[in-house]
C-alpha cells in the first residue's frame, strides 16, 4: 500500500515542509492518484527567513542549532502539521551538496521529521552519492518513516 492508500485508509491529511529536497516530498505524494483527498499542503523554506516567516522556526533554534539541525527539522514538521490542519506533517532539511557542507554539517547530513499527534520523531541521515542522489535518498526515506508512523501509532 503506498502512502497516499494508506493516509485515505485511516482518514489522515499530511503536510510538508521542506528545505533540500525543494518541494520533491510533496511531489512524491502528489504523483499518486487520490492525493487530494490526503494531502492539502506543501510549503518549501529555503532560506532560513522563509522557515522562520512560514513555520514560525524560532530564530533562536537556528541561531543556535543552524537550519541543518535536528531542532529545526522538529519545528518544521510540527509547525506545518498545525499550519495546514493536518495529522501528520513531515520536515526535511539537510545539505545536498556537492557545495555547502562542513566538517561539523558535511554533505548527505539530512534530517527528516514526522509529526502526529503520538508525538514527534526526528531521524539524522548521513547519506552519500550526488545531489539528486541525496535527495531522492531522503525522499524514501522520510516517506517511509511516516508509513510506519501511521502503521504503528494509527492502527
Amino acid at each position: 500500500m503506498n502512502i497516499v492508500e494508506l493516509l485515505i485508509s485511516k482518514n489522515l491529511k499530511i503536510s510538508t515542509a521542506e528545505s533540500c529536497t525543494g518541494g520533491m516530498v510533496a511531489e512524491q505524494i502528489t504523483s499518486i492518484n487520490g492525493a487530494s483527498n490526503c494531502f492539502d499542503m506543501g510549503v518549501i523554506t529555503y532560506s532560513n527567513e522563509a522557515k522562520m516567516q512560514l513555520l514560525c522556526v524560532k530564530k533562536e533554534t537556528l541561531d543556535e542549532f543552524g537550519a541543518v539541525s535536528e531542532e529545526t527539522a522538529r519545528e518544521m514538521c510540527d509547525n506545518v502539521r498545525g499550519l495546514a490542519n493536518a495529522n501528520i506533517g513531515i520536515s526535511v532539511t539537510g545539505i545536498a551538496g556537492p557545495s555547502g557542507g562542513t566538517i561539523d554539517k558535511p554533505v548527505g547530513l539530512v534530517y527528516v521529521g514526522v509529526s502526529g499527534e503520538f508525538g514527534t520523531q526526528i531521524q539524522k541521515l548521513n547519506l552519500n552519492g550526488s545531489r539528486e542522489d541525496i535527495r531522492k535518498q531522503t525522499v524514501n526515506t522520510v516517506l517511509q518513516i511516516a508509513q510506519q508512523y501511521i502503521v504503528q501509532f494509527y492502527s
